[in-house]
């Protein structure tokens, strides 16, 4: 059977039982690592990082799989991880490259133009700059919606906000870029 064929419930079934429990994480890990990475990636824009932060994700994922109690979708729960661990990784990086936490424009921008893995064209370098101009909840709203289109409640569940606040934050994400790339 094909990783993406499994169910979560299959995957947690896998991992409950101690003769299976590496099958089944690895199963969890081969389903779900490219679209951890993806989630992170447009997170902490670099590559090395982007590794870095999703190997952390399924560390603490195998040592707190056992504890999922099930009561969201076994995929919310893992990109609340990731979201958590991505935005833990660039306030310590703030913090070690000495910037003020309180600055906003705190330009990750820079590091994907200088990125070997980027291949992006001009207009996508424009668009990353002005999502990397956002506030960091603002940012994080506008990269689950736009490109995982998660939905409204599932980002709820992940990111601990109502439905309304976390639609407001999107609109004006998305007011934002959108005068950042006319103005541009």
């Amino acid at each position: 059977m094909a990783n993406s064929q499994y169910s979560d419930q299959e995957i947690l079934d896998l991992f409950k039982n101690e003769s299976t429990k590496e099958r089944g994480f690895n199963v969890l890990v081969r389903k779900y690592q490219e679209k951890i990475y993806w989630h992170v990636r447009r997170l902490v824009i670099d590559h090395d990082d982007a590794n870095d932060v999703s190997q952390n994700v399924f560390i603490k994922v195998w040592n707190n799989l056992d504890k999922f109690k099930e009561n969201s979708q076994l995929y919310t729960w893992l990109y609340r991880i990731a979201t958590n661990e991505a935005l833990t990784f660039l306030t310590q990086k703030k913090r070690r490259d000495s910037l003020p936490l309180e600055t906003e424009d705190y330009d990750l921008a820079e590091q994907l133009a200088a990125d070997p893995y980027f291949e992006g064209d001009d207009l996508q370098v424009r668009l990353q700059k002005a999502i990397a101009s956002l506030p960091e909840k603002q940012r994080v709203v506008f990269l689950m919606r736009y490109y995982d289109e998660v939905k409204y409640e599932d980002m709820s569940a992940v990111l601990d906000t109502s439905v309304g606040a976390l639609k407001a934050s999107y609109h004006h994400a998305a007011k934002k870029i959108e005068k950042y790339l006319t103005e541009s």
